[in-house]
């Protein structure tokens, strides 16, 4: 069984320009030499152009394994080296896409992370791919990567061991939550909330207020 571990520790390399409107994307990430802070809105030095869609405690690093790096490298035909989804921690052994909603891991001595929710395609990802319908592919295929919050702060480095702490029960993984979203998983979440078994993004509660009001509840 393969070791979890970082491949890589990716943060904005550049700021490029983009046809969106804020004007500008931070989407660039590339790997950094040596340990990097980690605080409670992400890695240091790293930013967000739109923090509309992006960052904030819930979504404060983003990971992408390797697995799913190797699949779309064999759909494309190209390399893909780390950052290019835009990922702040390239991993391997460990799923992220099938993460649990609300595991933890621990990385490197003392950094504690926290699986919160899915990453949504936007245009400025399409944009930077330079794929044709790579939102419509991306989402299709299922293979998102993982939104994570800080519990612990700490150092973190390329080379670092990942151990999952704990695992919820309710078992919803973040690739499931994306692409198949029905109001069982909606109630197993809440459930898990109300038992304080996870602490879900507001943006759930959301989704579960339309997804009720589309069935008349």
């Amino acid at each position: 069984m393969e070791t979890a571990s970082v491949l890589a520790v990716c943060r904005v390399h550049q700021l490029l320009p983009d046809e969106g409107s804020v004007g500008v994307t931070a989407i660039d990430k590339r790997p950094v030499e040596g340990p990097l802070k980690v605080h409670k809105l992400g890695l240091h030095g790293d930013i967000q152009a739109s923090r509309i869609h992006h960052g904030g405690e819930d979504q404060a690093v983003y990971a992408y394994s390797q697995a799913d790096a190797d699949y779309w490298a064999n759909e494309l035909q190209r390399d893909l080296p780390p950052g290019i989804f835009g990922e702040n921690l390239r991993v391997a052994g460990i799923e992220t896409t099938g993460a649990v909603i609300g595991e933890r891991w621990k990385i490197g001595l003392d950094v504690e992370l926290e699986v919160t929710s899915p990453r949504t395609p936007c245009a400025a990802f399409q944009r930077r791919m330079g794929e044709p319908q790579w939102v419509k592919r991306f989402t299709d295929a299922g293979r998102v990567g993982t939104y994570l919050r800080v519990i612990r702060t700490g150092t973190i480095q390329a080379g670092d061991y990942i151990h999952r702490l704990y695992v919820p029960k309710h078992g919803i993984t973040i690739g499931r939550w994306f692409s198949d979203p029905d109001l069982e998983i909606m109630e197993a979440l809440r459930d898990a909330e109300a038992d304080g078994e996870i602490r879900l993004q507001p943006e759930y509660h959301d989704r579960f207020e339309a997804m009720l009001r589309r069935v008349g509840k």
